[in-house]
């Protein structure tokens, strides 16, 4: 199984209040709302977005990633308003070790309702079934506690912190590494968003 097989046409994936899609231009307006939340791009390598076009420029590269049948996100789509309020995606997939990366990113206005938490679930459940992985991981700035509570919340285990691992807006930043186990997974009673 490769990449291709999967993302070649990324599937929509739903849940009892989220819809888990493709991105089209008509989200460029939502997703700058919350990529332009200075909260929300705190712990991760990208920039708060200042303008539009930060975040059309960033939906022209997923355009291409879906196009060449790439790992590449899907949209949180809130139900109730149908409005875009994240991004979920598996960021690395090693397929010979049928291993994969999850990240995820929410708007200010929706956290505290358990919704990465839903969407996580979702997600890790068609890695496991459809992608066919043994391992999912999750990599986070230690200071990111809400982040490490939501890996924590689908079961995720804490495997270490790797000291200054990455160069984060000109800090070296120390990662705490999560996992879970297909077979741990599905011991879980959270499993079933």
């Amino acid at each position: 199984m490769n990449v291709e097989d999967v993302f070649s046409n990324l599937p929509t994936l739903e849940t009892s209040r989220l819809k888990l899609r493709k991105f089209t231009i008509h989200d460029a307006q939502h997703m700058f709302d919350y990529s332009s939340m200075p909260e929300v791009s705190t712990y991760v390598p990208w920039e708060t977005h200042k303008k539009i076009e930060d975040t059309l420029e960033f939906l022209n590269f997923v355009f291409k990633q879906y196009r060449q049948g790439k790992l590449a996100p899907w949209a949180i789509e809130y139900k109730e308003n149908r409005k875009v309020i994240g991004t979920i995606d598996f960021v690395a997939w090693s397929t010979p070790h049928h291993s994969a990366e999850i990240g995820f990113i929410l708007s200010k206005e929706y956290w505290g309702r358990g919704l990465v938490v839903e969407a996580a679930l979702k997600v890790i459940d068609f890695g496991f079934e459809h992608m066919k992985l043994n391992r999912i991981e999750a990599l986070c700035i230690v200071e990111n506690v809400q982040s490490q509570r939501v890996l924590q919340k689908i079961g995720m285990s804490l495997d270490g912190v790797s000291k200054e691992k990455y160069l984060i807006k000109e800090k070296f930043r120390d990662m705490a590494a999560y996992s879970i186990l297909k077979k741990d997974y599905y011991k879980n009673e959270i499993c079933n968003p």
